[in-house]
């Protein structure tokens, strides 16, 4: 197995280029065609817990609004093999002083690169 191959690195940083511009422009078409459309799926938010693309979707579309603005602070890709991935991110909401922690699993599918599992969570502050 390869880690980290430069190819699939930079797939990967694609995929992960759009989820961002999705999420900041509350895409959610977008945001749901990169979630795997599956009854295993996952997101664990700051303050909900998400089992199933429906419970998923149904969160977005309920939420007004979208996510709040942010900024990216620092981004890690670990790719394994061709068709697996781990993307961790950390960022600080405009207009706050907090840090914000996402990670993300990522696997390759007929249709691309689909999140199976999310969590994000904010530091104490």
């Amino acid at each position: 197995m390869i880690v980290d191959d430069p190819a699939v690195l930079a797939e990967l940083g694609e995929a992960l280029d759009r989820y961002e511009a999705a999420l900041m422009g509350n895409d959610i078409a977008t945001l749901d065609a990169l979630f795997w459309q599956a009854p295993q799926t996952r997101r664990f938010g700051v303050a909900e817990n998400l089992y199933g693309f429906a419970a998923i979707a149904a969160y977005r579309r309920a939420r007004p609004g979208g996510a709040p603005p942010r900024t990216v602070l620092r981004r890690a890709i670990t790719t394994f093999g061709q068709d697996f991935a781990s993307a961790d991110l950390e960022f600080e909401p405009i207009g706050s002083d907090r840090i914000g922690r996402q990670t993300q699993c990522w696997v390759r599918t007929p249709d691309g690169w689909r999140i199976v599992s999310a969590h994000v969570s904010m530091m104490a502050g």
